[in-house]
This record gives structure tokens, sequence and C-alpha cells, in this order.
């Protein structure tokens, strides 16, 4: 590596990673049947383990840990050189703008699904509308989903720190630390 990066940072980037893990898992848990307070004619008043909505389910909690697992990579080895294993590009130099601008865009993007997201949490249309969860139910799912406004910001600095540490160094300027 270059620098390693800050402890501060890789912190960062393990809370980034961990962000759609409590989301995750309570979608999963749906999946597999166990009530999560809704009712009526919501498609999650009656989730079953093998219908197709259940498959949707578990899919978006495993395609969501995986891009934040990604985020480790801002900050580890395989995150500036190609793990050999892989084919053509194994034990090559990872170009430091191959992964800033995927992260610094998944970083935008959910900095704007967040904050959309608590703004509009209790509107009619999400958890304020009829038949969605109440009491214990409510509050856990929004538990569950509160460390996903979080994630954006954290990528963003995770990025930004990757980006930093990797970038050329500029004659007569000191690097920065984060």
């Amino acid at each position: 590596m270059e620098h390693e990066p800050s402890r501060r940072v890789v912190r960062l980037a393990r809370l980034a990673a961990l962000a759609p893990l409590p989301a995750g898992l309570w979608r999963i848990a749906g999946a597999c049947g166990v009530p999560l307070g809704f009712s009526g004619g919501d498609a999650l008043a009656d989730v079953r383990l093998g219908s197709r909505f259940s498959f949707y389910m578990i899919g978006l909690s495993v395609f969501a840990e995986m891009l934040g697992f990604l985020t480790l990579g801002l900050v580890q080895r395989w995150g500036e050189v190609a793990p050999g294993r892989l084919p053509l590009i194994g034990g090559k130099p990872v170009p430091p703008l191959a992964a800033v601008i995927p992260a610094g865009l998944g970083a935008a993007v959910l900095t704007l699904l967040g904050v959309m997201g608590a703004i509009g949490w209790n509107d009619p249309g999400n958890m304020g509308a009829p038949g969605s969860p109440t009491g214990v139910a409510y509050w856990v799912m929004t538990a569950c989903y509160l460390p996903m406004v979080a994630w954006g910001p954290l990528l963003a600095v995770v990025t930004v720190a990757y980006h930093r540490r990797r970038r050329s160094p500029v004659p007569g300027l000191r690097p920065v630390t984060v």
C-alpha cells in the first residue's frame, strides 16, 4: 500500500460495511415468515418462505451486504492490487478512479436515498399508511433501517480518504490524513 489508512477510516469503513446488515436481517426474518407488523393488503403482511417476494427480500439483503462489503476494499490491500486469482487483472494495481468513481456515485445515491427515506419515513405512502407496523414492530423496523441513513455519508468519507491516499502526490503539498 502507498499509505496505510488511518484506524479511524478503517473503523468507518467497517461501519459502512455493516450499515445494511440490520435492515437485511429484518427483511430475511420477514422472508422466513416472521410477522413484521404489516396488515391488510400490504405485500409484507403475508410473506411466505419460498414465494417470489421472499426470494426478492433475501436477494435484496444479500446484494446490499455485498455492496457494503466492497467498502472494505477502500481500506484493504485488495482495493489497491487486484487479487491474483482474478483472471486478466489479478496482481495488477487497481486504478484509483476505478474505485473512487463507483464508490463516490454510490455514496451520493445512498445519501440521497437515506435523506429521502428519513424525511418520508412516516408519510402516508410509507410507515404512515394504514396497515403499516405500529408499536414495537414499528420501532424494531425503524431501528433496523436507521443505519441505512449513515451508509452513504460513511462511504463518502471512506472514499475521500481512499482517493487522498491513492492519488499521485503533488509536488510541494503534504499528504492530508483523515
